[in-house]
């Protein structure tokens, strides 16, 4: 019984990353940066523990993104008119995805300047 609920639950995430990946823009935009870091990554031959910072830098920009998806259209179902809280909660979920953006901008710094230089000079 546990495995078929689990196999349930598995198919509607599944089903949520389809829908976001088909309707959000932005899903698409960061897996081409995904797919430049993981190539860059390849190609530099970053260590163990580097990958591990650049994967969670990655899940942390697509798990903020999906959140600030969900309260986006969780907000348009609750007020589907303009609104002030629901504009701020909006607003408060978008800053969520820029500060994990510059995060993973800055981690992919620390990794990867000392590769580009030594490849430089």
């Amino acid at each position: 019984m546990q495995r078929k609920n689990f196999f349930i639950s598995l198919g509607f995430a599944l089903r949520g990353l389809r829908e976001f990946f088909r309707s959000e823009l932005h899903a698409i935009y960061h897996s081409i940066a995904a797919i430049v870091v993981v190539i860059a990554g390849i190609v530099f031959q970053v260590t163990r523990y580097e990958w591990l910072f650049l994967v969670l830098a990655i899940s942390l920009v697509f798990l903020t993104e999906v959140i600030n998806t969900l309260l986006e259209r969780f907000m348009d179902l609750v007020h589907p008119g303009q609104h002030i809280k629901a504009g701020q909660v909006k607003d408060m979920a978008a800053s969520a995805v820029l500060v994990a953006t510059v995060t993973a901008i800055v981690i992919g710094i620390v990794v990867f300047t000392p590769y580009i230089r030594s490849y430089l000079f």
